[in-house]
C-alpha cells in the first residue's frame, strides 16, 4: 500500500519527451508519483528539500527528482495552486 499523500497533486500529466523516457527505461510512472505525494522528494539538494517541505505548509511548487533505470533524469513538478502536476524531462522546464 502506497503512503499517504501529502498534498492533493490536481490533474497528473507528463510530457511526451517524460513518456518516452520512462517508456525506453522500462519504468512506470506511478512510483514516481506515490514518493513525489508522500514527500520523498528523490535527488534534490538540501535547499529545495527544505523549499518543498515549506512549500507544503504555504502552498508554493513542488519539485522532485528521480533517476530513471538506465540514469535518465525526470522531475516531477506540482503547481503552487495543486492544480496539476507535471512529469517532465529537465531539459523542458
Amino acid at each position: 500500500m502506497p503512503p499517504q499523500p501529502k498534498f492533493n497533486p490536481g490533474t497528473i500529466v507528463a510530457t511526451p519527451g517524460a513518456l518516452e523516457a520512462i517508456r525506453k527505461a522500462g519504468d512506470i510512472p506511478a512510483p514516481f508519483i506515490e514518493k513525489h505525494l508522500s514527500g520523498d522528494w528523490g535527488d534534490v539538494d538540501d535547499h529545495d528539500r527544505q523549499e518543498n517541505e515549506i512549500s507544503l505548509t504555504q502552498g508554493f511548487r513542488l519539485l522532485s527528482s528521480y533517476n530513471l533505470k538506465n540514469g535518465t533524469k525526470i522531475w516531477i513538478i506540482t503547481e503552487a495552486d495543486r492544480g496539476a502536476t507535471t512529469i517532465l524531462l529537465p531539459d523542458e522546464y
